[in-house]
C-alpha cells in the first residue's frame, strides 16, 4: 500500500510538471512572440532550456511536500513539549539561529531504521530538516549536533539552489544535442530510402533512438552534477564544524562510518531481509571505487573525515 501511494504521488508530481511546462511554454510561443516551433536552432534550444530548467525549478519548489509524502515527514509543532521532539527542534533552531537564519527551518522526523538526515526546500524562508528515528535513537546529542550542523549548512549555503541551477544546464543541454543527433542520424539513415518517413514506425525509430542518446548524455551530464554534489559536502562539513565544532563534526562521521562499516559486513555474509543497504538510500556515504567514483553523489567518509581533521576542506 505504501509502495503504491508512492507510486501515485511520483505520477501526480510529473503530471504537474509536464502541465507547467506546457503552460509555460505556451505562454513564451503566444505572449512573447518566441517561436519554439520550426524556429531553427533558436527556438529548439530555447525550448529545450524552458523544460531542462523548468523542470529542475518545479521539482525544487515541490521538494519540501515531495520529501513529505515520500518519506512520511511528520512534522513537528515548534510549540511542542514532548522531550526528543523539543530538544531536536531546539537545537534545529539553535544552530539556525548560529548561522544567521532570520525564519526558522520546519523540523521532522520519519519512521525507519537506517540512520539519515536530509535537508530540502527551494529557500532558506521554506526550507526542511528532517531525521530519521534510527539516527535519533543511535546518535549521542554531540554526534546529532553535528549532523544537524551539516544539514543547517546546506541550508544556509543555498545547495539546493546551485544543484538546481547545474541540474537544468545539465538538462536543456542533453536534450537539445539529443535532438540534433537524433536529426543527423535519422538523416542518414533515409538518405538512400525512398519510403515515406511520416508513418508510426518512423515515429517510434525517432523516439527510440533520442531516448538512446538523451539517457546516454544525461548519464555523462550526471558526472559533473555528482562533482559538484560532492564538493558542497565537503563545504557542508565545513560549515557544521564552525556552527557545532571540528569534534562533533568529525564524532558524527566516525559514527556514520562504524555503522555503515556494520552494514557492510552484514551484506557480505548473507542476504538481510530488511534490507541490508539503508545507509546507501540517501547516500549518506559514498563506497565506489574506479570509474563508479564519478557518480557518487556523496564522498567516502574517510575522506571527508580527513578533510576534517587537516582543514582541507574542499576535495
Amino acid at each position: 500500500m505504501k509502495m503504491l501511494k508512492r507510486f501515485g504521488l511520483f505520477i501526480l508530481t510529473n503530471i504537474l510538471v509536464v502541465l507547467t511546462i506546457s503552460l509555460i511554454i505556451g505562454f513564451v510561443s503566444s505572449f512573447l512572440g518566441i517561436r519554439l516551433n520550426g524556429g531553427g536552432y533558436s527556438g529548439l534550444f530555447a525550448l529545450c532550456l524552458i523544460w531542462g530548467f523548468a523542470g529542475s525549478f518545479i521539482s525544487l519548489q515541490l521538494s519540501r511536500w515531495m520529501a513529505k509524502m515520500f518519506h512520511g515527514v511528520q512534522v513537528i509543532d515548534p510549540q511542542t513539549t514532548q522531550p526528543t521532539e523539543r530538544r531536536l527542534i531546539d537545537l534545529v533552531y539553535r544552530l539556525a539561529r548560529q548561522a544567521g537564519m532570520s525564519t526558522m527551518p520546519e523540523v521532522g522526523f520519519y519512521e525507519a531504521a537506517d540512520v539519515n538526515a536530509f535537508a530540502t526546500g527551494p529557500s532558506q524562508s521554506r526550507s526542511l530538516v528532517a531525521v530519521s528515528t534510527g539516527l535519533l535513537n543511535t546518535m549521542t546529542e554531540a554526534e546529532l549536533e553535528g549532523v544537524l550542523a551539516h544539514e543547517i549548512s546546506h541550508i544556509v549555503n543555498g545547495d539546493m539552489v546551485t544543484m538546481t541551477l547545474i541540474q537544468g544546464v545539465v538538462n536543456a543541454f542533453a536534450m537539445f544535442f539529443a535532438q540534433i543527433l537524433t536529426m543527423i542520424i535519422l538523416n542518414a539513415l533515409r538518405k538512400n530510402d525512398d519510403r515515406d518517413s511520416r508513418g508510426f514506425g518512423d515515429f517510434m525509430l525517432r523516439q527510440m533512438i533520442y531516448s538512446t542518446i538523451s539517457i546516454a548524455l544525461t548519464l555523462l551530464g550526471s558526472i559533473l552534477v555528482n562533482y559538484f554534489s560532492r564538493q558542497r559536502e565537503f563545504r557542508a562539513d565545513a560549515g557544521g564544524a564552525r556552527l557545532a565544532s571540528s569534534e562533533k563534526m568529525t564524532a558524527a562521521l566516525m559514527k556514520l562510518q562504524r555503522l555503515s562499516g556494520s552494514q557492510q559486513m552484514l551484506a557480505e555474509s548473507g542476504p538481510d531481509e530488511k534490507g541490508s543497504d539503508n545507509l546507501a538510500t540517501m547516500k549518506i556515504s559514498g563506497n565506489s571505487s574506479g570509474m563508479m567514483r564519478l557518480f557518487m553523489t556523496h564522498p567516502p567518509l574517510e575522506e571527508r573525515i580527513e578533510a576534517l581533521r587537516h582543514r582541507t576542506f574542499i576535495g
